[in-house]
């Protein structure tokens, strides 16, 4: 086997990240229908459409590096949202729902986070200031989000989630 490099290991997490922005954006909608409240719903509705805008910085990245845009399948990212899917089953029409909704959309968050900090970091090792730059931009809004919906679960989410049905 070849010597692989940071530049091979920045493009497989970049076509990871690619896969997995693309796996949520799917997601976004469907966890918008499944929130009882309009904030969450509103919430979801907003990073669907900032996640476009992250998938549009990512194609850039792969122009930047002379790649054309590829996915490679993210098992974590997979997982996450395989248990959300579980959340939104188990817990339908429960007080808790929305909680576990947002959790599962926090643990998303922290994923991404983690994969663009990373990338943010490789990118500046390997003298990529433009890529730098797009991932910087994207890492803001995530953590951006993160915040959002940490303000949500202890404003509103973790407290409805307390109350017995009615």
């Amino acid at each position: 086997m070849a010597d692989k490099t940071l530049d091979d290991l920045f493009y497989e997490t970049l076509k990871d990240i690619y896969y997995a922005e693309r796996k949520i954006l799917k997601t976004l909608p469907k966890m918008a229908r499944a929130a009882q409240s309009e904030k969450l719903k509103a919430a979801f509705l907003q990073h669907k459409d900032e996640t476009e805008g992250h998938i549009e910085r990512l194609q850039d990245v792969f122009e930047i590096i002379g790649k054309r845009p590829r996915a490679k399948t993210c098992a974590a990212i997979d997982g996450i949202v395989e248990e959300g899917e579980e959340i939104m089953d188990e817990f339908k029409g429960s007080p808790a729902h929305d909680a576990g909704l947002l959790a599962a959309a926090q643990a998303v968050e922290h994923y991404e986070i983690s994969r663009y900090g990373t990338l943010r970091a490789w990118a500046q090792q390997l003298g990529l200031t433009e890529a730098v730059k797009l991932l910087d931009a994207t890492l803001a809004e995530e953590s951006k989000t993160d915040e959002t919906l940490t303000k949500l679960a202890q404003t509103a989410v973790n407290s409805a989630a307390q109350k017995k049905a009615a």
